[in-house]
């Protein structure tokens, strides 16, 4: 009855999406610009709406008074790896997001980035960024989160932007760490591993008894199908893996040496689901793959949103059965950190 909505752009494969959407979100539109990546999400959720354009000629005006606007704005331009162009680089999206923010007037705002969006050579560019969200009546709020803590097997920090209507922001709290330690690369990948009959499976899940480094996806300007910088690949060989590439099949029964990963065992190690399927060439699915935001990191940033919004509604939302539903309908997701950020 009372179902939330959100707006995604930027949305590759839809590893955002998902997690928003385990948290109780119904998407009315995913903008995406990558064929195979719509393709990618019209095979896995029919009913979205996906929107195949360049995010600076999208018009979400028609979408005003969405409960969530969300994305993963590209983070070439903020990257260490990269130049750290910033605002100069022409992948910056922030622009475009913000105007979205001023046409859609969402309830929340949730976008993500790398680490390097904080380095204090963007610390103006933030200032930005907060002085537009804030005339528009948001409260900004930044933190860098780290996958590993809410159930991946990968060391992946993202920064995330959350930004509340103002009215509501003294109720947001960013969610808590999950218990427990995620399983180790050899466990979580034994069973793709195993696959086709590898003889030495046991030895390597043995050998890969730590999460994974961060799983770089590259850009169509840089970057192919392998695992990283050179640092990145020497922590995959100390995983038994060999990050030069990306295998078109699990090892065969007589192979010897590093295996290399199968896109299927990154997609496990990004937290996607077991049945979710990628479209296009290998290149392009890893792309998709290692460009994701982790779904359960977005279900617990999702939560602690939805909560926000669930509160506002849980007061001022109408109800034709009175009271006593509304009072039903509002579920608190728990648990919370003790205080919001400053």
């Amino acid at each position: 009855m009372y179902k939330l909505t959100a707006v995604e752009i930027c949305a590759g494969a839809g590893g955002q999406a998902l997690g928003l959407e385990q948290a109780g979100f119904d998407h009315v539109a995913l903008v995406e610009i990558d064929a195979d990546a719509c393709s990618t999400l019209r095979l896995n959720r029919p009913r979205w709406k996906v929107v195949e354009t360049d995010l600076k000629k999208f018009d979400g005006s028609s979408l005003r008074g969405v409960d969530l606007l969300a994305g993963g704005v590209p983070c070439p331009p903020f990257s260490k790896a990269g130049k750290q162009l910033g605002e100069s680089d022409e992948r910056n999206l922030f622009p475009a997001a913000i105007r979205l923010v001023d046409e859609c007037r969402p309830t929340a705002i949730m976008l993500e980035n790398v680490p390097g969006l904080l380095d204090p050579s963007f610390c103006e560019y933030r200032d930005l960024i907060e002085v537009s969200l804030r005339k528009m009546g948001y409260t900004p709020f930044w933190t860098t989160l780290n996958a590993c803590k809410y159930g991946v097997s990968q060391l992946r920090p993202r920064v995330v932007l959350a930004a509340i209507r103002r009215e509501l922001a003294h109720t947001f709290c960013w969610p808590m760490p999950s218990e427990g330690n995620p399983p180790t690369v050899g466990e979580l990948l034994y069973p793709l591993m195993a696959s086709a009959g590898w003889h030495l499976v046991d030895e390597w899940r043995e050998r890969a008894n730590n999460i994974a480094p961060t799983i770089v996806g590259g850009s169509k300007k840089h970057g192919g199908p392998d695992l990283g910088p050179t640092r990145a690949k020497k922590s995959w060989a100390s995983l038994g893996v060999d990050g030069h590439g990306v295998a078109s099949e699990p090892p065969r029964p007589e192979f010897a040496g590093l295996p290399r990963l199968t896109v299927p065992m990154v997609a496990r190690l990004q937290g996607f689901p077991e049945d979710w399927q990628f479209c296009g060439r290998k290149t392009s699915t890893y792309r998709q793959v290692g460009n994701a935001f982790p779904p359960p990191v977005a279900l617990a940033v999702g939560r602690s949103i939805a909560d926000c919004i669930w509160r506002r509604k849980a007061v001022k939302a109408p109800s034709p059965y009175g009271d006593d539903l509304l009072r039903i309908s509002y579920q608190p997701f728990l648990p919370y950190v003790d205080d919001p950020p400053a």
